[in-house]
């Protein structure tokens, strides 16, 4: 199981994405919205016991100061995924709060906002240990190159200009 956490709900448009690929990627998951700052001992319970009650990886967004992530992967041994959100200064300070963290803390980062990606990663994670999950992976990643053929395809087919050289 995967748990994505946010420290808001106003998130959640950012980690639908995450959410609607694990669905098609057929991976039970939870949504919870905890903040380290204003809920700090719910988010203490949750990070201890994600791994008994069967999590295998957490996605971690947060905005601002975004310590929800760090804080996350300090209280347990499972990995940890940061998802900055882009909430204020274009989500550069998200960013930043969540890549540097103190040595023996590691949070794996995807860019601001990136919730698909964030999604990706914690599935490629279960994919070492369940081959089903890597069958359907690999098959989604089949179809990567498929819109960039057919975008190719459609650019090709663009009359509109005079000088457009045709492949």
């Amino acid at each position: 199981m995967i748990s994505i956490i946010m420290g808001s709900t106003s998130d959640l448009p950012v980690l639908r994405k995450a959410a609607d690929f694990l669905e098609a990627m057929q991976i039970p998951f939870e949504l919870n919205a905890l903040s380290a700052h204003r809920t700090p001992h719910e988010v203490e319970e949750f990070a201890t016991g994600a791994a008994a009650r069967g999590v295998k990886v957490i996605i971690a967004a947060a905005g601002m100061a975004a310590a929800l992530p760090g804080v996350i992967a300090a209280l347990t041994p499972l990995p940890v995924i940061g998802l900055p959100i882009d909430s204020t200064l274009e989500g550069k300070d998200a960013l930043l709060s969540i890549v540097m963290m103190p040595p023996g803390i590691p949070v794996a980062t995807v860019g601001i906002n990136a919730g698909l990606n964030a999604a990706v990663l914690a599935v490629r994670i279960l994919a070492l240990s369940d081959a089903a999950i890597a069958d359907r992976y690999a098959k989604w990643c089949a179809t990567l190159s498929d819109k960039i053929v057919k975008a190719n395809a459609d650019l090709n087919a663009i009359t509109d200009y005079k000088y457009q050289i045709k492949k």
